[in-house]
């Protein structure tokens, strides 16, 4: 594979007779049917033979001292086949991340509400109960550090990032300069997904285990597994099922169940299936990082950024989990896709006594976004020019180069996505009509930027390999089965990487068939985080697939025959018709202690537009129409790539208007969907999708990444259009009815004192 100009990636492989095009073709996912039936199989529908019920007592604390712990009225309650604390741990009690801080069980301090002290497996769901109610421990509460600010001054730092260009400080004095400050606050947001973590775990009866449950990152939890129970990871394997929605939730915060089950399964000796309750997923589990953002923006007055100084302090709760990788994420997308010459940023993560943060759909980048976006707006508005005209106006091309220094030589289609999601809204026309609006209800119009990285970034690639590797093998009647080290999270990954193989190979889609992520499979690839997916397991589809194409064609030359017929003449030669492929990406070079480097593969650049109804007197917001744009270097599939878009900017509304976790002495208060405000589909507004085209080099057909990137800059387009609307900047999000009922009565006030 060369990976150095691509050429192999883009160049098409020739087709067998009578085979069309699939790559950019809207195909349906094979997976639909089950999901909209109900016949799919998630871990919780499993049927596993002689299978216990697993639960984990969890501490009511944010943080205490375990002054004891008894587990022996438990233990001997018939039914009950295993009962286990810290003492029972057979290998290390801290799960391998980039920081190894999280134990898998409580020795002698609790640090956040909902962390697991102890961990039971019995016959029945009513054993269970009576056996986690039968364990006593007795705790010395002690005082819980709850106030990121607090933590930051009192040293509690688990991560510290920057970005060093030019000399900000320095440029930010000038008299020349337009400057603009703020600060902003995000709250915690949760995954939300339909489907809480859970995990069936096995002994296969040859002294290994097989682990199976909703895995975003198979050989993560395979790492998790064989360390907690002192094994190699050979005697580990890792089955992902039908994941019920991921945006990061079956990730970081897969391991510690995965760990958890595996250790009851190795000491009872019996499957065990442990499943998260609501209540569990949304107490124990980690969250979107709650974030504080001050930003110093200065440009010329002819509306060229100039020079920013952007400080990020990132919620990371009781132990690291992921946090060093979102916060890198932050610091490398603080200043959004633009030219900015002179930078100074410092991304801070601290350590709290509450519930771990760890990755979500657009980690790090949505909260940079949400200050910046709106910083840039406050800059629009002192220069009296349009908000889209400035970001055009500064808009990253061929040839920039990012805050990073990373120079961007392919692939950048940020001022193409801003015209076409300008035209598509009609911003001009509609922007000019709201601003007349003087009635109760006001309507307003926004826009926002962003750009997305793809892949692990220079923090994430300590969680694995930055390659993936793929096996693709035809049987004799030319069906064929593909099997990558990355997961399908529900995104469609599945059917995309169908289409490469397809494409590939020269072969109907129809036969394709790519089967669940399964370690056992494939050489370790690496997360299914920063939307890596399509790019390197594709590749690596390609790759393998290049090398079964060359031995069809060895036996019946480049076209000549219909697909099938020519598997069975390769056949029947006995020629192998099974390769792996592997793809490894440019090696990149990122200097941690300055920012400086190539952080990603490249980026996805997004722009998008939300358009608003306000009501001044209750401050009730509803989004009537929202534009999303994005330059994804190839669309392989429109269909999934719309619903990725879609879902995505519902994700993004939810984190604009509603989503909130309320905490009080480190307690979730609102720990159900019953009081967990999300949007329904009565909040759904009008969506549309523009996609642009901008192929990149090393890209699979030119493919590039979609997953994280429509949520990012929802927020800022959302609170952009409602200060459109009626004048009102909120720099907090949620921004609620309430929030803005009382910004409004403050305005007027100052308007009338």
């Amino acid at each position: 594979m060369n990976v150095e100009d691509g050429s192999d990636m883009l160049g098409a492989p020739r087709r067998f007779r009578g085979q069309a095009m699939i790559i950019g073709q809207r195909v349906r996912r094979p997976d639909a049917h089950d999901k909209v039936r109900g016949t799919a199989l998630y871990v919780g529908d499993l049927p596993v033979a002689g299978a216990l019920e697993a639960g984990v007592l969890r501490s009511p604390h944010p943080h205490a001292r375990i002054r004891s712990l008894d587990v022996a009225r438990a233990r001997a309650l018939p039914g009950v086949l295993a009962v286990l604390t810290a003492r029972d741990v057979p290998g290390s009690n801290l799960i391998p991340l980039i920081q190894s801080d999280w134990p898998v069980l409580a020795e002698e301090y609790v640090r956040h509400v909902g962390e697991a002290v102890a961990l039971v497996a019995a016959e029945t769901h009513e054993t269970l109960a009576a056996a986690l109610r039968a364990i006593e421990v007795e705790y010395e509460s002690l005082p819980a550090l709850l106030d990121m600010e607090q933590a930051l001054a009192t040293g509690e730092i688990m991560a510290h990032w920057k970005v060093r260009r030019g000399e900000a400080g320095a440029a930010l004095t000038r008299s020349d300069l337009v400057v603009v400050e703020g600060v902003y606050h995000t709250p915690h947001q949760e995954h939300a997904t339909l489907e809480p973590n859970g995990v069936v775990a096995q002994p296969d009866g040859a002294g290994g285990m097989l682990l199976r449950g909703a895995f975003e990152s198979p050989f993560s939890v395979r790492r998790a597994a064989a360390s907690v129970l002192g094994r190699d990871l050979s005697s580990i394997r890792v089955a992902s099922l039908v994941i019920g929605g991921g945006f990061g939730a079956k990730d970081d915060a897969a391991s510690a169940p995965a760990a958890q089950a595996a250790l009851l399964a190795a000491a009872s000796g019996r499957p065990v299936r442990l499943l998260l309750s609501r209540q569990e997923e949304m107490t124990a589990t980690s969250k979107r990082h709650p974030a504080r953002v001050k930003v110093r923006l200065g440009a010329t007055q002819d509306g060229h950024l100039f020079a920013a100084e952007v400080d990020i302090l990132l919620d990371g709760g009781a132990y690291a989990t992921l946090s060093p990788l979102v916060l890198s994420e932050a610091a490398i997308h603080a200043c959004g896709p633009y030219r900015v010459p002179n930078v100074r940023v410092d991304a801070k993560a601290v350590r709290t006594h509450k519930v771990p943060s760890g990755v979500f759909r657009g980690s790090g980048a949505v909260q940079a976004a949400f200050a910046f976006e709106s910083q840039v707006d406050l800059l629009a508005e002192r220069l009296s020019l349009d908000p889209l005209e400035l970001r055009r106006r500064n808009a990253l091309v061929v040839g920039d180069e990012t805050i990073t220094g990373q120079k961007l030589s392919a692939s950048v289609g940020l001022r193409e996505v801003l015209d076409r999601v300008a035209e598509a809204s009609e911003w001009t026309a509609r922007r000019a009509v709201f601003s007349h609006d003087a009635g109760a209800v006001r309507r307003g119009i926004g826009v926002a930027a962003s750009y997305t990285g793809i892949g692990l970034g220079p923090v994430g690639r300590h969680l694995g390999p930055s390659g993936g590797g793929a096996s693709v093998v035809v049987a004799s009647d030319g069906s064929v089965t593909v099997a990558v080290g990355t997961a399908d999270a529900g995104q469609g990954e599945a059917t995309a990487l169908a289409q490469i193989a397809a494409d590939a190979l020269g072969c109907p889609l129809e036969l394709v068939r790519v089967i669940e992520a399964d370690t056992s499979r494939v050489p370790e690839g690496g997360p299914a985080t920063g939307s890596r997916s399509t790019l390197v397991s594709g590749n690596a589809i390609r790759d393998a697939a290049s090398r079964v194409r060359a031995a069809i064609e060895g036996v019946v030359g480049d076209g000549g025959l219909p697909w099938r017929e020519a598997v069975a003449l390769v056949s029947q030669k006995r020629a192998g018709l099974a390769a792996h492929g592997w793809a490894i990406p440019p090696e990149p070079t990122f200097d941690l202690g300055t920012g400086q480097g190539d952080a990603h593969m490249c980026y996805t650049f997004s722009a998008c537009v939300a358009e608003v109804e306000v009501d001044t007197a209750t401050g009730e917001v509803h989004v009537r129409r929202f534009t999303s744009g994005h330059d994804i270097g190839r669309v392989v599939n429109p269909m999934s790539a719309e619903g990725q878009v879609e879902g995505g900017v519902i994700q993004g509304l939810g984190y604009a208007l509603l989503e909130e976790h309320v905490l009080r002495d480190g307690r979730i208060r609102n720990d159900g969907f019953s009081t967990y405000l999300l949007p329904t589909v009565l909040d759904a507004p009008e969506v549309r999708t523009v996609f642009v085209e901008n192929p990149y080099p090393w890209g699979p057909s030119g493919a590039k990444g979609l997953a994280d990137a429509p949520p990012v800059a929802v927020a800022p387009a959302v609170t952009a259009a409602i200060a459109h609307a009626v004048g009102v900047r909120l720099c907090e999000l949620p921004a609620t009815a309430e929030r803005l009922w009382m910004a409004l009565r403050e305005k007027a006030g100052k308007a009338h004192g």
